[in-house]
This record gives structure tokens, sequence and C-alpha cells, in this order.
């Protein structure tokens, strides 16, 4: 059954938080309509909070089932005084001859089980850069950026194709180079374009990855489009989509480009451009 709720929040994002904790609920269960968006006003004069309709699915209520009218008068008779009966006489009976039982048999031990054990996955391998090489000049910017970060991870980069290098971010505790929805590796990404492409003939385009987080948003992504898309054509009608940037915009309409009766655009400016997916009639 599904159901809706209001919710207000400072920002749009506070106010998706407080209904995600109010209904105990994680992000992809539930579908946001924005009502009003936050205004900061001026001095603290004019401020209103961000208002938002979530919809969620909740579990069909089961009635009760009716009480026996019957229950409370069946229970007030009283009950039927049995007369007591003579005692039987009883007749002696010939003890019976005891029968050896038969000793279990015993039983051997099982065999302890061996545990397979799984073989450990082996780190990737990369090619070193070779002196002078467009892998070089991104894995040398990239190590200086990362030192003035306080990380120790190592960039790897190679040539994916005529235009396209990628580059993983090996060490650990890389979650903070990912940052929130990898806005953090985004910003990792778009220096280094930036600042590679000033100093290499052409223009060349840079992936930065760790943790193969692009692959998992990118799955995730597509998994939460056709579930909203599955919402939309149940309720026949359309919901917006939390803020994303261009790429991940770009993956949820690829996703539902070819699904029937549902058709996507985005509304809005950056960075709280969103997707809407609508049903078509």
């Amino acid at each position: 059954m599904e159901k809706t709720i209001i919710v207000t929040g400072k920002t749009m994002d506070l106010a998706i938080e407080n209904a995600l904790t109010q209904l105990g609920l994680t992000r992809d269960d539930i579908s946001v309509q924005v009502l009003a968006q936050a205004k900061p006003g001026f001095l603290g004069i004019g401020a209103a909070p961000a208002k938002i309709e979530v919809t969620y699915e909740a579990p069909d209520e089961v009635p009760a089932a009716p009480k026996s009218a019957f229950g409370s008068a069946s229970r007030s008779k009283p009950k039927a005084v049995k007369k007591p009966e003579a005692p039987k006489e009883e007749k002696p009976v010939a003890p019976k001859p005891e029968v050896p039982k038969p000793q279990p048999k015993a039983e051997k031990p099982a065999a302890p089980k061996t545990q397979e054990k799984k073989a450990p996955v082996a780190p990737k391998e990369y090619a070193p850069a070779q002196p002078g090489s467009v892998e070089e000049k991104i894995e040398s910017f990239l190590k200086g950026l990362l030192e003035h970060m306080g990380s120790a991870a190592v960039p790897h980069a190679w040539k994916e194709d005529e235009e396209t290098y990628n580059v993983d971010l090996v060490g650990e505790d890389l979650g903070y180079l990912i940052g929130r929805r990898g806005d953090t590796l985004d910003a990792l990404q778009h220096l280094a374009n930036y600042s590679v492409n000033r100093s290499v003939e052409g223009h060349i385009r840079i992936n930065v990855d760790a943790e193969q987080y692009r692959q998992k948003r990118e799955d995730s992504l597509r998994r939460y489009a056709q579930k909203k898309a599955q919402q939309v054509l149940k309720a026949h009608r359309r919901t917006t989509l939390e803020p994303m940037n261009a790429y991940e915009r770009h993956v949820i309409h690829a996703t539902l480009q070819d699904t029937d009766r549902i058709t996507t655009y985005s509304v809005g400016s950056e960075p709280n451009r969103r997707v809407v997916i609508e049903y078509v009639r």
C-alpha cells in the first residue's frame, strides 16, 4: 500500500534525510516530489525551509479476526457434573516375560570436514609509465596533488584508446578520496584533465577511479532508475530524483530510454539539476 508524508528541512538534502530517519527506509525505497525549494532569506529574514512530499510503500494492514459472539456465553455456562462411577473390579494380569532390548550399535565418529580455503585475489598489476609519456605526466600531477592532501595513495595511469586515459588510485583508506557520491573523485579528475591537457597535443580525457567506485555507482544508478520507473508506471505519476551531476543524469536517461510509457528529462540548474521520470499516457 502506497503512502505519502510531507517533510521539511533547512535544505533539500536535509529534508530527504529527515524523511529517511522518520520512516526508517533507504533512499531507494522512497520517491520524492519537490513542493518548495529552500529560501535563505536576508540575514535570516524571510528564510523558508525546503518542503517535499515523500511517497513510500507500506505493508497492507491485516484486519483483526472478529471475536465469536458466543465466546463469553459458552464460558458462562456451568459445566455438567458427572456422577461418580462405581469402581470396576480389576482382574489380575499375568506378568509378561521380559524381552532383552537390542544394544545400540556404536556410531563411528564422523570424519572432520575440511574447509576449502579461498585463493587470495591477486592484486592488479600495472605497467610502469614510460618517461616523458602522457601516462607519466598524469601520474606525476596526481601524485603531487595527493601528497598535498596528505594521502599516500599511488596513481596508476594507462591508455584506453586514442583520446582516453584511465587512472586507478591504489592504497588504503581511499574513502575520503572518493568523497560523498564521488564528489572528491570528480574534483581530482577535473583538475587532472585541466592541468595535463595544457601540456599535451590535442585533447585527451582522463578518468580517475578508486576501488572501482565508478562501475559500482553506475550499476547502482541503473537499478535505482529501473525501480523508480516501476513506481511511476504503477502510480501513473512523475517523480523527481535527487540532484546529480551530468554523467549520472546521462546514466539515468540511457537506462530508461527504451522503457515503454516512460520519458525522462532534466530540470533545474547546476549543481541542483535533477532528472524527472514521467509517465506517458
